[in-house]
C-alpha cells in the first residue's frame, strides 16, 4: 500500500507519529488493530440489538451490560479512525483543539467504563446477598440514575485535564511519538510549568482506581462470604458462575490499564513502542473480549443470540431454496 506523506506543520497542529521505531510495519500492525476493532463493534452492537429486541432482557443487569457495550463502542472509535489514517495514508496532523478533544473523550469514557464496572459489582452484591429486595433496591430507573452519576463524575474529573493544557504554551517541536493524544504524551509537548498537570493527572488516576477497585473488592468480598454460607450446591455454583463472568471482565479492563498507565509514568526502561502498543491494545482488547465473555458465560444472553442467528440462517436458506 502506498503511503502518502501528508502532514501539517501549521503552528496550531500536533504531529502524531504513530509507533516510532516500527514505521515500516504500520500497515501490517493495522491488520490486527482493525480486526480487533471490527469484531468488537459487531459483538457490542449484537448485545445492544438483542437486549433491545428481547423484553425478557430489559432488567438492571442487562441495562448495565448495554452501558458497558456503549463505552466499549465509544472507546476505540475515538482513536481508530486517526490511527488508520496514520498507518495507511501517513496523515499525521491533528489540531490542538482536536487533540485535546480526543484526550477528553478518551479519558472520560474510560472513567465512565470504570463506574459501570463498580455498579455491576454492586448489582451482583444485591442480587446474591439481598435477593428478596433486589427488585426494590435496583430498578431500571435506579440504574439509569447511577449511570448518570457516573457520567457526571467522568466529565467533572476529566474536564480539568484539557482545560489546564489549553493554558499551556507548547514548544515549536510538536511531534507526539504516539498514535493518540494520551494525556502524558501531550503534557510533554508543553514548554511551561507542568507540575499542576502532572500532579492532577497522577492523583486523579490513583484516587479513581483506588476508590473503584476498593468498592469492587468490597462487593465481591461480601458476595464470597454470602456464597460460602449457601447450603445448596446448585445455588453455590450459580452464584460463583455469575461472579466469574464479572471478575473476568474487570480483569481484562483494569490489569492492562494499570500496566499501561504505570509504564507511561514510571517505566523508563521500556522501549517507547512497547508502551504505545500497550496503550492501544488497552483500548481495543476489552471491547473485543467483553461481548465474548458475556456471550459464552451468560446462558440467557447466549440463548437469545443463538435464536437470532438460527432465525437469520433459516430465512437465508428459505430464500435460497425459493
Amino acid at each position: 500500500m502506498a503511503a502518502f506523506n501528508i502532514t501539517s506543520s501549521h503552528p496550531s497542529t500536533f504531529i502524531l507519529m504513530g509507533i516510532p521505531g516500527l514505521e515500516v510495519a504500520h500497515v501490517w500492525i493495522s491488520i490486527p488493530f482493525s480486526t480487533f476493532y471490527i469484531i468488537g463493534l459487531l459483538g457490542n452492537f449484537t448485545v445492544l440489538f438483542v437486549v433491545y429486541k428481547e423484553q425478557t432482557l430489559r432488567n438492571p443487569m442487562y441495562l448495565l451490560l448495554c452501558m458497558l457495550a456503549l463505552t466499549d463502542i465509544a472507546t476505540p472509535t475515538f482513536i481508530m479512525p486517526k490511527i488508520l489514517c496514520i498507518f495507511w495514508f501517513n496523515l499525521k496532523g491533528i489540531t490542538v483543539g482536536g487533540c485535546l478533544t480526543q484526550m477528553f473523550f478518551l479519558h472520560a469514557v474510560s472513567l465512565m467504563h470504570s463506574a459501570v464496572l463498580v455498579t455491576m459489582a454492586f448489582d451482583r452484591y444485591v442480587a446474591i446477598c439481598k435477593p428478596l429486595r433486589y427488585t426494590i433496591i435496583l430498578t431500571n430507573t435506579q440504574i439509569a440514575k447511577l449511570g448518570l452519576v457516573g457520567l457526571i463524575r467522568a466529565v467533572l474529573f476529566i474536564m480539568p485535564l484539557p482545560l489546564l493544557l489549553s493554558r499551556q504554551p507548547f514548544c515549536a517541536n510538536r511531534i507526539i511519538p504516539h498514535t493518540q493524544c494520551e494525556h502524558m504524551a501531550v503534557v510533554k509537548m508543553s514548554c511551561g510549568d507542568i507540575t499542576v498537570n502532572r500532579t492532577y493527572g497522577l492523583v486523579l488516576f490513583f484516587v479513581v482506581i483506588t476508590s473503584d477497585l476498593t468498592l469492587i473488592a468490597l462487593s465481591y468480598g461480601l458476595i464470597i462470604k454470602a456464597v460460602l454460607r449457601l447450603s445448596s450446591k446448585k445455588a453455590h455454583q450459580k452464584a460463583l458462575n455469575t461472579c466469574t463472568v464479572h471478575i473476568c471482565v474487570m480483569l481484562t479492563y483494569y490489569t492492562p490499564g494499570l500496566f499501561s498507565n504505570l509504564t507511561s509514568r514510571l517505566g523508563q526502561g521500556f522501549a517507547p513502542y512497547i508502551h504505545i502498543i500497550l496503550a492501544d491494545l488497552y483500548l481495543l482488547i476489552p471491547p473485543l473480549l467483553n461481548p465474548i465473555i458475556y456471550g459464552v458465560r451468560t446462558k440467557e444472553l447466549r440463548d437469545k443470540v443463538g435464536k437470532y442467528i438460527s432465525r437469520k440462517h433459516g430465512l437465508f436458506l428459505k430464500q435460497k431454496l425459493e
